[in-house]
């Protein structure tokens, strides 16, 4: 059977896509370099071509995650029909912004050997995701839900706070452990931000900032 031949872009889309699918089905550390070429069905020296490794093909779906997490959240910055403390509902009440992709990425990065790769995808997705949570609550500040005076580095400290702390894999936590670091920090960011005790009322029903 002749090989087909796609497009450079293609064909590195095509082994992120098989990868992340093989990665959820068999788990990260059970999956093989090998099994993902068999599944696609191209030779060594094509995978290599594009990723030098596993670890490296983790990064890229990583990286296509939190692409889609801040293209989300940038939607929901720009829409100009929601109030700040809606816009602030909408990506911190629910704990898994972005797509399905997400859960199962938090486990990869979890393990022992992508601890780099797990501190730098947090440093990023604070980086990347801090100024656009600093335009809502400037937004707030202009409808007089807020009163801070320096969004952005505010909304750093406590997204890293947030970020590091109810990681429940990296501490071992409990989620009953985890509730409680939780609403420790609603009251920490309504204080942090000059807003009304009850404001950010929607991270806890369940438990949700991390």
């Amino acid at each position: 059977m002749a090989r087909i031949v796609k497009a450079p872009e293609e064909r590195r889309e095509e082994i992120i896509e098989t990868a992340g699918r093989l990665f959820r089905a068999h788990g990260y550390d059970k999956c093989s370099v090998e099994m993902i070429i068999r599944e696609i069905g191209v030779a060594k020296g094509t995978f290599y071509y594009y990723f030098k490794s596993k670890p490296e093909i983790l990064q890229a779906i990583v990286d296509k995650t939190l692409d889609q997490i801040v293209e989300m959240a940038q939607g929901v910055a720009d829409d100009a029909s929601l109030s700040a403390l809606q816009k602030m509902e909408a990506l911190l009440g629910n704990s898994h912004i972005g797509n399905d992709d997400g859960p199962e990425v938090a486990e990869m990065l979890h393990l022992p050997e992508n601890r780099a790769l797990h501190e730098l995808t947090n440093i990023q997705t604070i980086l990347r995701l801090s100024p656009i949570l600093a335009t809502i609550v400037e937004q707030g500040i202009a409808e007089g839900e807020f009163d801070v005076e320096r969004p952005l580095e505010t909304i750093q400290f406590l997204f890293t706070g947030a970020q590091f702390l109810t990681d429940g894999g990296m501490f071992g936590f409990t989620e009953a452990e985890l509730r409680e670091r939780r609403l420790v920090m609603q009251s920490v960011i309504e204080k942090a931000l000059g807003a009304k005790p009850g404001s950010f009322h929607f991270m806890n029903p369940a438990g949700t900032m991390g």
